[in-house]
């Protein structure tokens, strides 16, 4: 999948002219921060995880980490991270452009309580160049397969 099946499936929300591409790469949380210049705590990572029952995505804010006891109490499962082949054979975007929009089918979608403390943030779109802005509300009916909120991150409550 790429941007321009991001941007199909983000179309009918009314969000498709609201992606950003940039000139320089945007593939990791720092990288993306500098080209949309915003802090790198409003990138919303998208970490492709699976779970006994299949592959999920994990959205969380770009300071946030994995907190594997939470992790384990809210999944019954650790967490483990694929592999790049992996990711785009069951999540269906590279990893660098991984996001919530336009997925395989069945992936289920998470968003952490991280990215709550942000009017907006910027999540990637099928691409190492390219995010969108979106508000939390926006992003949570924007993604797909959205499976519910979740509270399994660490290093971000005393953050700015």
């Amino acid at each position: 999948m790429s941007i321009q099946s991001v941007r199909e499936y983000l179309s009918p929300l009314g969000l498709s002219d609201k992606i950003l591409e940039f000139e320089t790469s945007s593939a990791t949380v720092e990288l993306a921060a500098q080209a949309a210049g915003v802090i790198p705590a409003r990138i919303a990572k998208s970490l492709s995880l699976m779970l006994p029952e299949g592959p999920i995505l994990l959205v969380t804010a770009g300071d946030a980490r994995i907190d594997n006891p939470r992790f384990k109490a809210q999944f019954h499962a650790k967490a483990k991270m694929l592999g790049a082949d992996a990711v785009v054979e069951r999540i269906g975007h590279a990893v660098g452009g991984v996001c919530p929009f336009a997925i395989r089918e069945g992936v289920r979608t998470f968003l952490d309580e991280s990215l709550k403390r942000f009017d907006t943030v910027f999540p990637a779109c099928g691409s190492a160049n390219s995010a969108i802005e979106l508000s939390c509300a926006q992003l949570e009916a924007a993604a797909q397969g959205f499976a519910g909120w979740v509270d399994v991150c660490k290093d971000w409550r005393d953050a700015t």
